[in-house]
């Protein structure tokens, strides 16, 4: 008995002696791939942040080529419109080979502003759902927000962890307080979960709980 007693206080000796060397490696790594983790998402945003000016430019062209093609005054299709009001009149003095080829010529116009209108619609449009799509994907980089707030809190409680259990002396360790204070630094519903062992909770579902720094 007392031989099983002595190799139980070894064996327990010999945890806390792994887990004062283990747990500070975990801590590192923890702090470690925060830091990768933001400085990435730092330099993604920083490339985002350069592309919105571009297409705001890109919008703003749009938009101006649509006003260009617009119906009222000073628009490419009143001009074009407009020269089929001043030629027409001029129209029965003119040979039949001048009237075929004014007639050509103004199809030809009419045509190009057609053309011309049928592209500006589709870029205007494609311009507006990328600013769109970018916007999200803006929001969607929010994430790294979670994940560095939940490794902090998994850092500094190794970190605890690792200060009592080197600790020779001192009151003995409670494990429901222990988790409960680690619980109350939570700030997402899925953490929560996760705490109780619950599975299947998106990280969507807890994004109404969620504090970004």
């Amino acid at each position: 008995m007392t031989s099983d007693r002595q190799t139980s206080a070894e064996t327990a000796q010999a945890l806390v002696r792994l887990s004062a060397q283990v747990l500070p490696v975990w801590a590192r790594q923890l702090a470690g791939s925060r830091a990768q983790s933001e400085t990435a998402v730092t330099e993604m945003l920083s490339a985002f942040a350069e592309i919105g000016p571009h297409l705001d430019r890109a919008a703003r062209q749009s938009q101006q080529i649509s006003a260009a093609l617009a119906q009222g005054d000073g628009g490419i299709t009143q001009l074009a419109q407009a020269c089929d009001k001043v030629l027409q009149p001029a129209l029965p003095g003119c040979t039949p080979q001048a009237v075929q080829a004014i007639g050509q010529v103004m199809a030809m116009i009419h045509a190009c502003v057609d053309a011309i209108a049928q592209i500006a619609k589709p870029f205007e449009h494609e311009t507006q759902m990328v600013s769109q799509q970018v916007e999200r994907m803006y929001q969607g980089f929010q994430y790294q927000d979670r994940i560095s707030q939940m490794m902090t809190l998994l850092h500094d409680d190794i970190e605890r962890l690792q200060l009592a259990m080197t600790q020779k002396q001192g009151a003995p360790i409670d494990p429901a307080q222990w988790l409960a204070r680690l619980e109350a630094g939570y700030v997402m519903a899925e953490q929560r979960h996760q705490h109780g062992g619950s599975v299947g909770v998106s990280g969507a579902s807890g994004s109404d709980d969620t504090t970004f720094f």
